[in-house]
Parts: C-alpha cells; sequence; structure tokens
C-alpha cells in the first residue's frame, strides 16, 4: 500500500493512502504532536468530509484497536524525516564528557553539520537552547541534521 507524504509548513506532516474502495484516508501529525484522522470526499479528494482531533494518547489507542503497532512505527520515523532532515533525541549521560558543560562547547554545528534544536529537562522542553546553556546528566537533547550529522553529534555527547 502506497502512503502519500506531504508536508504541511507550519503544520507538520499528511499521510494520505487509498483503501481498496478508492476512499482516501489521511492522518495530519501537528508539530505539537496533536493529530487528526482525516476522511476524504470519494467524489472530491480534496474536500474532507471527517476530521477527528486525536491527543497523541487517543491515537495511539487508535493504532492498538487497529493492531498497527509497525504503522506507529512507520508514521514516527516519517514524522522525523522531513526533506532529508532527521530529528533524533539523544540521552546525556553522567558519563558524557558534556555533561555540566556549556552546549558551546560541542561544537556540534561545526563539527557534525547538525543542530542541537531543544534540550528536555525533567519533562520540560528547553527550545533554542543558546551556546552558554549547560548540559545536565540525563537531559534528552534533541538534534535536526541529516543522518549522518545526527550519529556524529551522538558520538560527540557520548565520546567527546
Amino acid at each position: 500500500m502506497d502512503v502519500e507524504r506531504t508536508s504541511l509548513p507550519g503544520i507538520g506532516l499528511r499521510h494520505v493512502f487509498t483503501t481498496g474502495r478508492g476512499r482516501q484516508i489521511g492522518v495530519v501529525s501537528h508539530r505539537t504532536g496533536r493529530r487528526d484522522l482525516v476522511i476524504y470526499d470519494k467524489d472530491d479528494p480534496d474536500t474532507c468530509v471527517v476530521s477527528v482531533a486525536l491527543a497523541a494518547e487517543e491515537a495511539n489507542a487508535v493504532a492498538e484497536l487497529l493492531g498497527t503497532g509497525r504503522v506507529v512505527e512507520r508514521l514516527a520515523e516519517l514524522n522525523r524525516q522531513v526533506e532529508g532532515l532527521v530529528t533524533e533525541q539523544i540521552l546525556l549521560t553522567a558519563a558524557s564528557p558534556y555533561a555540566g558543560r556549556r552546549l558551546g562547547d560541542t561544537r556540534a554545528r561545526t563539527r557534525a553539520g547538525a543542530s542541537i534544536v531543544a534540550v528536555v529537562r525533567d519533562g520540560e522542553v528547553i527550545a533554542s537552547p543558546r551556546p552558554d546553556f549547560e548540559f545536565r546528566a540525563e537531559d534528552v537533547v534533541v538534534v535536526v541534521g541529516t543522518d549522518e550529522g545526527t550519529a556524529a553529534v551522538a558520538t560527540i555527547l557520548h565520546g567527546g
């Protein structure tokens, strides 16, 4: 089955597939985490006839009901990849040479070509941390770049 992926600037991603009966069904994945389950008009596929907004927990429940663990994984992967970009979340352990040091010390963008765009600390998101931001053990570092760039940042954070 082919799933068509469309980037929606400022919103997120839309994934649409056509059923065996010719109906188009889609999921709009908002950057906020909200998902909209969308059913399009059979005669006019540009017209939405039903849209149901789902919180992340509700979307997971629907996925489980449909037995689509693999689809959930695939959608999560597609969400991470936009136009060749990948978003990775990297746990900064106490063993990291950067625990207790500043973001700027990593020189991640220069060394790896990927950007640290946020840090999750104790469940709170710190968006666009400045170069003087100090990492702590157990921070989750959110990195955007190519597969190679994000892997290189992980290597930097884990080993220096």
